[in-house]
């Protein structure tokens, strides 16, 4: 499990290829992608590259808006659909291939974060509260606000977030990591 591959699942679920090309066109376009690169380069061994990453991660951050700090437990292909207001508490959980909107707070107050699955996908303007699960597959949509557990393959919608339907699959996760052969 090294950055090396957290960064070419992250630039994977962005362009579709992990190219040079890719890289240089997402680096230089995409504030999501840049904030994903320095995320997982605050996670380097090597001390000087943590801690330029760090300082550009900080940076970028208040131009953004997007904090996750550094040592969030987030798995591959992480996708930030926009770059912009996306707060993320530092012991929540987050598994491969998730899209997380604009304007998401996934808090706590008692350091009893959520614990999101694989290939999920958050919708602008969710507020995620306190120790709940998010099943693997599952589709939050556009301002819930999630206060109970949502089972894998489940559509969540409202105030509180309430299923709305079950799925076979999450048409949102585009360009799953790993690749398919």
């Amino acid at each position: 499990m090294s950055i090396g591959t957290y960064i070419k699942s992250d630039l994977y679920r962005y362009a579709g290829n992990t190219s040079v090309k890719a890289f240089a066109k997402n680096f230089l376009r995409n504030r999501s992608f840049r904030y994903c690169l320095r995320f997982r380069l605050c996670s380097s061994k090597n001390p000087f590259i943590r801690l330029l990453a760090r300082i550009a991660r900080e940076r970028l951050s208040k131009k953004s808006g997007i904090q996750i700090p550094p040592g969030t437990k987030i798995g591959y292909g992480l996708y930030l659909g926009h770059q912009m207001s996306i707060v993320v508490h530092p012991f929540t959980i987050i598994g491969d291939n998730c899209n997380l909107s604009q304007f998401t707070t996934i808090g706590s107050g008692k350091n009893t974060p959520a614990k999101i699955g694989n290939n999920v996908y958050i919708g602008p303007g969710c507020c995620i509260v306190e120790d709940v699960e998010i099943g693997d597959f599952a589709i939050v949509g556009a301002g819930s606000v999630v206060v109970k557990n949502v089972e894998p393959y489940t559509t969540v919608a409202g105030t509180p977030a309430k299923p709305i339907s079950k799925q076979t699959f999450n048409r949102f996760i585009k360009r799953a990591w790993p690749p398919e052969s």
